[in-house]
């Protein structure tokens, strides 16, 4: 395993599996409640970003094909879906918290409540952690080392 030439796309197929993880855990919290993961259509996706990832990973160790292209665009897209995902969810719960007091200091007419402030989850770190090492891999498509050619110094005065 560790003479493979391939061996670098462990990495992502390492990530892939924490990304999978990640599908199943939460978001964000507000108070105990805790929202996101695969229920949610955003989770879902992101569970698919993550097989992918484990499909192109190991289709480049089966094959020893470079897949490093396709692992840039599913990391970017795990690290879009995850990062906006989570930005919608805090707004919206947010916003149901507010409504939330407002509705019942209507009903009991004595003064508003202040409510909790929704926060990230673990889930929400460990997934834009794993969609940052997926895309940071891919992204080594760009930096590559390419061989300097040097002319040998010719003999001018023979």
């Amino acid at each position: 395993m560790t003479s493979h030439p391939m061996r670098a796309y462990y990495w992502p197929m390492a990530a892939g599996g924490v990304l999978a993880g990640s599908a199943f855990m939460p978001w964000i919290s507000v108070g105990a409640e805790q929202f996101g993961g695969v229920p949610e259509l955003a989770g879902v996706w992101v569970l698919g970003c993550a097989i992918l990832t484990i499909t192109l990973a190991g289709l480049s160790i089966r094959t020893r094909k470079n897949s490093r292209h396709p692992l840039l665009l599913v990391g970017l897209c795990a690290f879009g879906i995850l990062f906006l995902a989570e930005q919608l969810m805090q707004r919206s719960a947010a916003q149901q918290g507010w409504s939330t007091a407002q509705a019942r200091a209507i009903v009991q007419g004595g003064p508003v409540l202040a409510t909790a402030e929704p926060n990230a989850a673990p889930g929400a770190y460990v997934g834009l952690g794993a969609a940052t090492v997926i895309s940071l891999f891919g992204l080594t498509v760009v930096f590559k080392r390419a061989p300097r050619v040097h002319a040998a110094p010719t003999d001018d005065d023979v």
